[in-house]
């Protein structure tokens, strides 16, 4: 019914910049909150950064101003600019977005299948 599909996770050197697209399609009747996930190895999958579809921020403290998550709601898309990357933002990122969707419109919760980013020290 809603898929999310994610691009742009890659392999990085320390200090370098990767951003991160998350395109929603399907069935979608409106988009609540965007954001983004991380998983890294032995670890437990949390939250990177959200907005909501006003805008409203969030962000993990570790991230704070390395970051930034933005949203084009018109396409349905988020987005996450990562700058000054360091090897322990290496991990599994993946795109959440909370949603009204269906033919009888429900609420869902959908994440996509991850995008990994791999940063070199």
């Amino acid at each position: 019914q809603v898929q999310l599909v994610e691009s742009g996770g890659g392999l990085v050197q320390a200090g370098g910049s990767l951003r991160l697209s998350c395109a929603a399609s399907g069935s979608i009747f409106s988009i609540y909150t965007m954001g983004w996930y991380r998983q890294a190895p032995g670890k437990p999958r949390e939250l990177v950064a959200a907005i909501t579809s006003g805008g409203r921020l969030n962000y993990a403290d570790t991230v704070k101003g390395r970051f930034t998550i933005s949203r084009d709601n018109a396409k349905n898309t988020a987005y996450l600019q990562m700058n000054s990357l360091k090897p322990e933002d290496t991990a599994v990122y993946y795109c959440n977005a909370h949603t009204v969707a269906g033919t009888t419109p429900r609420y869902l919760e959908v994440w996509g299948q991850g995008t990994l980013v791999t940063v070199s020290s």
